[in-house]
């Protein structure tokens, strides 16, 4: 019989490919506008991310108001199971496609029966949300949308830029053709539009991205071993949602006189939540992808609507043993006690490399919000955002930082706590934003060519953005070698106007350590790294 031309499953890759396409123009959008702030649909997916929703909840007990619409994604998945898995998720697409190039169309059997081992994302769900209770939102960097977009940010797009600029200028310069045609004429207009609407910031490219895209190609590559194995065995997201369907409405129905065992169900089935008809279902790990009605050549497959009350005995629950719960709780008490184990962990020190956002909220809350996306990083004008690795401990891992060296806090920009999905970042006014201090500027006097060499140098206070200047200069008298008097401008810094913006130590002349460095010393957010607060007065 000739199947239709639209079947379920053509349907279900459709919407797939458009949410992934979606997804990433999402992220192409999110670049620095002039004159614009950043619209609030940018954030839609981690909007309906219940992840995100629970997680914030428990640690920071406050979330966003429209983070509330994960509550659509909740009643979805109670009425039709974990489609959200199966037709939403752009990294589920991802591995779909990585698996659909590995394995074909088919697994065999034998790699694509059910395995005890699915049951550890439940475990790891249940640990990390104890951990949220005490205040650690650390489940969150593991979330599909967060990890795939962090992906994007840090990793798969500076990749793409490298390519494309220096591809095209290695042609400009070479300008190859053929007789009068030049190649040039071609990629200059490709260029110029890649630069005028999706680049945000020229060479970008972030520290600790080479783990973050290992992280990426690792876990698409265990395709090869289980065909969506992320999503199987580790997925945090995938295990709450998991919960949530363990006893849909539409649920699947076997028939036993036209089932005759032949597995293509189970070569097909992308969750291993069942194989031929004798096996029970398992609805917590079934992604609603329909491949399996779709490749019963009998007829013996369908869904149905069933009242969430009766009873199924197909239907297989996940089983988790109170053991392992009980060791789950344990393990996120424990992880929680690791990360507050440390100085920095009970601010007892600060790290001075640890220079937070403008508005960001103060260290514990912000680690209870912050679930490391990326967005503000892939906002920032001048790419000033970098994931950290261990600058704000193990459980601040790819959460942002201000890294001056290598771009600086835009006086005239608060886009990084406009876009920020948990509000881990404040939303503040750019009136607001500017008396924000994120940390505070210091001369090293041994470098500073004023100080260590006698000579002018004023670049650090000529683009100091601050109406009355934070950096000043005053006039002295140096001795040279030759035994003449020089009168010189050494710079200062008064740090009663400094807002440690960073853009001093940018500009620096030394491109290896610069003369000028801003440490968060004196952020606004902690008054006990305050060495010297703000006066009414300065005394400078």
């Amino acid at each position: 019989m000739k199947r239709p031309r639209w079947s379920a499953g053509t349907l279900r890759r459709v919407v797939q490919i458009c949410s992934l396409v979606l997804f990433v123009a999402l992220f192409l959008a999110a670049r620095p506008i002039p004159a614009q702030d950043p619209p609030g649909w940018l954030k839609v997916y981690f909007w309906l991310d219940p992840l995100l929703l629970v997680v914030t909840f428990l640690a920071a007990h406050a979330v966003a108001v429209m983070a509330l619409l994960a509550v659509v994604t909740i009643v979805v998945t109670i009425v039709l199971g974990r489609i959200f898995c199966g037709w939403v998720c752009p990294l589920g697409v991802v591995h779909d496609i990585a698996g659909r190039l590995i394995h074909g169309r088919r697994t065999p059997p034998a790699t694509n029966r059910y395995s005890p081992w699915q049951k550890g994302k439940y475990y790891l769900l249940v640990a990390m949300l104890v951990a949220a209770i005490f205040g650690a939102h650390w489940i969150s960097i593991f979330d599909p949308l967060v990890l795939f977009y962090r992906t994007l940010t840090a990793g798969l797009f500076p990749t793409v830029q490298w390519a494309i600029e220096e591809g095209s200028t290695a042609v400009y310069q070479k300008d190859p053709g053929l007789g009068p045609f030049r190649l040039v004429r071609v990629t200059e207009p490709l260029y110029l539009a890649f630069r005028d609407r999706v680049r945000a910031v020229e060479k970008q490219a972030f520290l600790a991205s080479g783990g973050i895209l290992a992280f990426f190609v690792v876990i698409v590559a265990l395709n090869a071993y289980r065909r969506r194995w992320w999503c199987r065995f580790v997925c945090p997201l995938g295990a709450l949602l998991g919960v949530f369907a363990w006893r849909p409405l539409l649920r699947r129905t076997v028939s036993p006189e036209s089932c005759n065992q032949c597995e293509l169900c189970g070569m097909n089935c992308h969750g291993a939540a069942a194989g031929a008809g004798d096996q029970k279902w398992r609805p917590s790990e079934c992604f609603g992808c329909l491949n399996c009605t779709e490749a019963c050549r009998r007829g013996a497959l369908h869904f149905r609507w069933v009242w969430p009350w009766r009873s199924d005995p197909t239907m297989a629950s996940v089983d988790l043993s109170r053991r392992g719960l009980l060791a789950s709780a344990v393990g996120g008490i424990t992880v929680f006690g690791f990360f507050r184990a440390t100085p920095l962990g009970r601010a007892k020190v600060f790290n001075p490399q640890l220079i937070r956002p403008p508005g960001a909220r103060p260290e514990p809350e912000f680690l209870a919000r912050c679930t490391g996306c990326s967005l503000c990083m892939k906002i920032c004008p001048t790419g000033a955002l970098h994931p950290c690795f261990l600058e704000a401990g193990l459980e601040g891992i790819w959460t942002p930082r201000l890294v001056p060296k290598l771009g600086y806090c835009s006086y005239d920009c608060n886009r990084c706590g406009l876009v920020c999905p948990t509000e881990a970042i404040r939303p503040l006014s750019l009136a607001e934003k500017r008396q924000v201090k994120m940390g505070l500027a210091t001369f090293d006097t041994s470098r500073c060519i004023p100080y260590a060499y006698g000579r002018d140098c004023m670049v650090c206070e000529e683009h100091c953005p601050i109406p009355e200047k934070a950096i000043y200069f005053r006039e002295v008298e140096v001795l040279t070698r030759d035994g003449e008097i020089r009168r010189i401008k050494q710079p200062r810094v008064d740090p009663a106007k400094c807002i440690g913006c960073g853009v001093c130590e940018h500009v620096c002349v030394y491109r290896d350590l610069p003369a000028i460095r801003v440490t968060s010393a004196n952020e606004s957010r902690h008054l006990s790294n305050q060495p010297l607060p703000a006066w009414e007065e300065s005394y400078y």
